[in-house]
């Protein structure tokens, strides 16, 4: 059983990066969306990415972006993973991804009334428009773009496609375990659930949710030796 992958979004600072690193997370997220209260530059994500270590995944999070937003970024900051946080289309994601040549992860804001059938659709129509679609990034729908602090309904996600998602939306160290025994997404992807205020990080908070991910790992590699 491959463990559950976490990135952890809307890293403001240099010593929130060294203790999210240090805590074991596999991603860090970048907010380059000028209405977020966790917006950063390209120069000022740039000087962040440059004293983290290898091997750790860098994302771009664009909100509706332009081509020319996306070159411009990734002209400065290194990014290994763009993200898709708005209303962009199959065909504006693949352009904006085509651009800089960077696989993307596109999100998907579930409603009450969401539907297996509408998942799968989604996650084809980006499949089918770019080779770098990645990954569908499954949060919460509320009136507004970027993390929504919500919970959603888990049991709207199918089965067969849990295995390739992005969990997030009102993630944290409560209910993180249960989550992840629940769905069994591929990663889970937190900003809110472990801030001390918005854009600044509590180091005590990462480690004990990247242990509640770790914990739900354990029970199931439990759960599949015994099968």
């Amino acid at each position: 059983m491959s463990r559950t992958r976490i990135k952890i979004c809307g890293l403001t600072r240099a010593e929130d990066i060294q203790a999210v690193v240090a805590a074991g997370a596999d991603a860090i997220g970048f907010v380059f969306y000028p209405k977020s209260p966790r917006y950063v530059t390209p120069r000022q994500a740039a000087s962040l990415i440059a004293a983290m270590p290898p091997y750790v995944t860098t994302v771009g999070l664009f909100v509706n972006a332009s081509v020319e937003e996306v070159l411009a970024t990734r002209a400065v900051a290194p990014l290994s993973l763009l993200q898709f946080h708005g209303d962009e289309t199959p065909e504006h994601s693949a352009a904006l991804a085509g651009a800089v040549n960077t696989p993307f992860t596109q999100v998907f804001r579930v409603k009450p009334d969401t539907s297996f059938e509408d998942l799968l659709e989604y996650e084809q129509r980006y499949r089918a428009a770019s080779p770098l679609f990645a990954s569908l990034l499954l949060d919460t729908y509320v009136d507004a773009y970027g993390g929504a602090g919500k919970v959603f309904d888990w049991s709207l996600i199918p089965e067969e496609l849990a295995p390739r998602v992005v969990l997030s939306g009102g993630l944290s160290v409560q209910n993180a375990t249960d989550a992840v025994v629940r769905v069994r997404p591929y990663a889970v992807d937190i900003s809110s659930g472990v801030e001390a205020s918005k854009g600044i990080k509590d180091a005590s908070r990462v480690r004990a949710f990247i242990a509640a991910v770790q914990a739900a790992d354990a029970i199931i590699a439990r759960g599949n030796h015994h099968e």
